[in-house]
């Protein structure tokens, strides 16, 4: 039976399709693939949904499975031709090497979201393959809401509560690229969608020829969600980049629009939020934002791991005084570091910071400081309580309680019982052979610093670090084990872990084997991604 071109959905005799309206008396312009061409003797092409400077999309046919799927196609604008009705590339003679470095990068991008399927948040690769002078891939096709509908039926913006748990796969989704050499570079709102199951999946994938300016491709950055350097020529991108993009997204879901571009935040790089906006948001979440929307490179966040503990957790005072010593450049306005207000900022706010660090943590839910705050010099003596010289055994007072060895949740509920304890975590975990993951393996001031009536006052401001564990992990046995145990198994030790799956006659299909080029009792270190060896059964026997 005919397909509509549009939907893939069988039309009898109909041109126009009764389920989509599509007009299937059209033809696709070139250079486009024309409707109905067949690639790999499998996979019928339909209309093109969307297209970039490198590659081009379109809906398709899996004759194999009766599946509708989604075909994208190799297809570097200028550096090719092709005539209406033809299928096959011609390669401009003066492009044909920067033609092959590009295709080569994109194959190989591909190959790597394949082998990361495991991800929720990012897109099922099915097959890649050369035809016509190119390449293609092959992706799922799912139903999908746009990110931005979402957010606009959601009323225009998300509580944290809900952005929370969409955006965390993101970044570990994001992390994992990263680990393996390669990034996305364009996460905005217009390449998030929302699944059936209520999970983000990360549309727009490119190499990097196609995310930044200076390259042989027409780059397609996302306004207000693309970083600065992106914007300049052949500069290299990494975490830091895709760390802004996925911090502006966050950004627009929490707050309904998305920041300024790069080019005019260079200019003015203020973070303007309402009050009533700020108030709703938890005050780490508020300054993880700022301090990953940072213009300049140096001052942003700068791993995956720290975007994720600044959003799970606030700052330490000392955190805040050494960020905001070397971040004073957030109010462009105010470089020299002198003391201005702002209009997002309210005068009991500006009270509040003149006063005492101590205050101000307690007031930042109030104004959105950490967006222009340029006052990095009045922290510096009050990070914590000055220890006398005086030999500690006449001192009679309080002293600072002792969390060392605790865990972070063991130290927050002893605290509870003392008012006048504010605990803050440090933003940045560390690793630890003392400690174990998970446990306080320092802390500022020291357990018994005297605690004056000064002190008391504002309430004493304890720094707590808490320890990864050990920086070198031994693969644990995992062979027997269902996928998901095994994930669950090397999780458990810091890593992740990526499926390859073979034919194995000793395990049964979704049992793993083994690890992959490693064995048990290896060490590698903390966050590697491991490739887990996954059985598919018994190969089958060709019968004639």
């Amino acid at each position: 039976m005919p397909l509509c071109m549009g939907c893939m959905q069988q039309i009898g005799n109909n041109k126009i399709c009764p389920s989509c309206g599509f007009d299937n008396t059209e033809k696709q312009q070139a250079p486009f693939l024309p409707y109905g061409t067949v690639l790999a003797n499998r996979y019928i092409v339909g209309a093109g949904i969307d297209a970039n400077g490198e590659s081009t999309r379109y809906i398709g046919y899996d004759k194999q499975t009766g599946d509708v799927i989604i075909v994208c196609e190799f297809l570097p604008m200028g550096l090719f031709t092709r005539a209406e009705d033809e299928t096959e590339l011609k390669i401009n003679y003066e492009n044909r090497l920067a033609f092959k470095k590009i295709k080569d990068e994109f194959i190989s991008y591909y190959r790597i979201l394949s082998e990361l399927r495991d991800l929720s948040a990012l897109l099922n690769v099915h097959n890649i393959f050369e035809e016509n002078n190119t390449a293609y891939v092959i992706e799922e096709d799912e139903d999908l809401i746009p990110f931005e509908e979402y957010v606009e039926r959601s009323g225009g913006s998300l509580e944290w509560d809900i952005a929370r748990p969409l955006f965390m796969p993101v970044i570990s989704a994001l992390e994992a690229l990263h680990k393996r050499g390669v990034g996305h570079y364009a996460i905005s709102p217009k390449n998030m969608y929302i699944t059936s199951q209520g999970k983000i999946k990360i549309s727009g994938f490119a190499t990097e020829n196609e995310r930044k300016r200076g390259t042989p491709l027409k780059s397609q950055l996302f306004s207000g969600a693309a970083a600065p350097e992106q914007y300049e020529d052949n500069f290299p991108l990494d975490d830091i980049t895709d760390i802004y993009g996925i911090c502006a997204t966050l950004f627009y879901a929490l707050t309904g629009r998305q920041p300024k571009s790069a080019p005019e935040r260079l200019k003015d790089s203020r973070l303007l939020m309402s009050t009533n906006t700020v108030k709703r948001l938890p005050p780490h979440v508020v300054s993880a934002l700022a301090n990953g929307l940072q213009v300049e490179r140096e001052n942003r966040i700068t791993n995956f791991d720290d975007l994720r503990s600044q959003l799970s957790v606030a700052h330490t005072a000392k955190a805040i005084q050494d960020e905001i010593s070397r971040t004073a450049s957030m109010n462009l306005s105010n470089a020299s570091g002198k003391n201005k207000t702002k209009s997002g900022m309210s005068p009991a706010s500006v009270s509040i910071i003149a006063a005492a660090i101590t205050v101000l943590v307690l007031g930042i839910v109030g104004a959105f400081w950490l967006m222009q705050n340029p006052f990095a010099s009045m922290f510096g003596s009050n990070v914590a309580p000055t220890q006398d010289t005086t030999e500690s055994t006449e001192w009679t007072g309080a002293t600072v309680p002792n969390y060392m060895g605790l865990t972070y949740e063991e130290a927050v509920k002893a605290a509870e019982n003392d008012p006048s304890i504010k605990l803050l975590r440090n933003y940045a975990d560390e690793y630890s052979e003392e400690y174990e993951e998970g446990h306080v393996m320092m802390q500022n001031p020291p357990a018994g610093a005297r605690v004056t009536a000064t002190d008391t006052e504002g309430g004493v401001l304890i720094s707590l670090t808490v320890s990864k564990g050990k920086q070198m992990r031994e693969l644990p046995e995992i062979e027997g084990q269902t996928l998901e145990k095994a994930s669950e198994i090397i999780a458990a030790q810091g890593l992740l872990g990526t499926a390859e799956y073979v034919y194995n006659d000793k395990y049964a299909e979704g049992i793993v084997v083994g690890y992959k080029d490693k064995s048990k009792g290896e060490t590698v270190e903390y966050g590697t991604n491991i490739t887990l060896i996954v059985s598919k059964g018994k190969e089958p026997v060709a019968t004639e």
